[in-house]
Formats: structure tokens, sequence, C-alpha cells
């Protein structure tokens, strides 16, 4: 799980060189040798479970989940299909749990395979798959480098981590950055906190007045776990409307309800017509729409 810390979005580079990469028609998962792409960039979603799982979920650049489908590859193969979706509840299917072997690591689904990219001839080449491995050729196939393109301000994860390894060619860009925009190669072990909110910060500023919020998404009995800190995104703008359509947007989620958490009896209530003035930075809550 440390590979994936402070990490907002990432490349994932399989055995064979080739990055994950959510391809055009919005369902299909491939490797693909262009890294550079936005097809192979996925944000990173940790899962609030109350820290019983080390899961997480990865996001394409069209706002669908990595998932693990039911559906076979191939007929006769054990191979099963990893596709792009938006599920109409966000289960089991879309939850990986990082296994790190070394500087690389392992991606498990929750019912025991692994995230595998698949070699040899068509239809094999390219594809990616989620099955267990027996045969010992191909037992590397599931294991994958992790490429940090964009740092978290508030990593959901545990204070004083592991120490951390990344591949050397880690890079660090902000959400900003134009894609002619240089990367800053650097290892996220280097960025304190602090820094990092420096960093995103900087990056609002370029553009203007803006201010931080901070957020955590409540689970289905409208709870949020308090000892995970808030996930933090740039806002321009006074409208709760406005802010609505952008955290729909950043989750995934639609029909949700903006709230504020009250300090007294710690229950949530929704946010109404205009933010605080002033662009202070803000804590909030996602809650999906029936919940309160």
């Amino acid at each position: 799980m440390d590979l994936f810390y402070k990490a907002k979005a990432v490349r994932l580079r399989s055995y064979h060189e080739k990055y994950l990469t959510a391809e055009e028609d919005e369902e299909t998962v491939i490797q693909d040798r262009d890294g550079a792409s936005r097809n192979a960039t996925w944000t990173v979603e940790f899962i609030n479970d109350g820290g019983k799982n080390n899961t997480i979920r990865l996001k394409s650049c069209y706002g669908k989940y990595l998932t693990a489908s039911n559906q076979r590859f191939l007929l006769g193969m054990t191979g099963r299909k990893v596709l792009q979706t938006v599920p109409h509840r966000l289960d089991s299917l879309i939850e990986w749990e990082p296994i790190r072997k070394g500087n690389q690591v392992k991606l498990r689904t929750r019912q025991g395979q692994f995230l595998r990219a698949n070699d040899s001839i068509p239809p094999w080449r390219h594809s990616v798959t989620h099955n267990i491995p027996h045969r010992t050729s191909t037992q590397d196939w599931i294991l994958w480098d992790v490429d940090v393109v964009e740092i978290l301000v508030h990593s959901p994860v545990p204070r004083d981590p592991p120490p951390l390894v990344y591949h050397e060619e880690s890079e660090l860009v902000s959400e900003f950055s134009s894609p002619s925009s240089t990367l800053y190669s650097a290892s996220p072990a280097s960025f304190s906190r602090q820094e990092s909110e420096e960093f995103v910060a900087s990056s609002l500023m370029k553009f203007g007045d803006g201010r931080l919020i901070y957020y955590h998404i409540a689970n289905e009995y409208g709870e949020i776990n308090e000892g995970v800190e808030g996930i933090c995104i740039p806002f321009k703008g006074n409208s709760v409307e406005e802010l609505r359509k952008t955290l729909e947007e950043e989750t995934g989620l639609e029909d949700i309800i903006v709230c504020t958490k009250s300090s007294l009896n710690g229950k949530f209530y929704p946010l109404r017509l205009q933010l605080p003035p002033n662009n202070s930075n803000m804590d909030v809550v996602v809650v999906p729409s029936g919940i309160i």
C-alpha cells in the first residue's frame, strides 16, 4: 500500500514495459507503450472502510473504474476481462488490494485474483485480464511498476508510513499542467505534508483566486472514517452547485449532497447556495442522495 502513499494519480507499467491504458471506447483496458498519453493515467481513490482493508479504486481518464469483471476473456480460458465501468454501486469488483513485492506491486481482487498483463500472439497480446498465474513463466506478468504523476495534499493513509521506494522515473505534475509542461522528477518521500500543500496551493494561485476543498465520502450508513484525512482538490467559485458538480466529476458519484459536519453533534448539514466568503479552505462531506 505504501507505493501509493500520497498518490492522487499514477501510471502502472507492466512486465512487458507497457502501460495500463484505458481505450477510447471507454470500456476496454489494454497495455500500450505510450506512457505520456492521458489514457495511461489512473486516479487513485482510497477506500473508506474503517481501516479494515488496504484497498484502492483506480479511475480512468473517462471517469470509469478499473473493474475485475466476470466475463471470460476467451472461451475455455481461465482469465477474465478487466474493463472500465461505472457500477450502480461501488462494490468489490472495482476494489484492488496492492501487495508489494520489492519495488513493484501486485494488485489483487477481493476474490484473490491478480491484475495480469498478457503477452504472446493475438488476441492475448496487449490484453489485460485478472486471474491466478499457475505457470512459472507468467508469474512476473502480475507485477507492476508504480509511477506517481500527481500527489495528494492530504494523504489518506496513516501517518509515519513505512519507508517509500518508488521507481526511479517517478514523476510529479500538477493537475493544472499542460501536456507540454515540464515534469518534475522527484522521490515522493522528499515531499513533506506542508510542502505538498504549498505545491497544490501555488498551482491554484496561478489561475487566480480560489480555495482548497478537503472532502470525505460518507458510506451507506452516513458515516465517515475520522482516522483518514480528507482528499484535497482546488476549487474556484462560491456556488455550492458548482462545487457539487465538481465533486461529482471528481468522485464519479451522482446526485450527491455537499455537507458540512457539525462539531457539536457530529451530524451532517447540507450547504446552501453560497460557500463562505474570503476563499477560506473548507472541509466538506460528500453524501450520496438518500442517506440524509
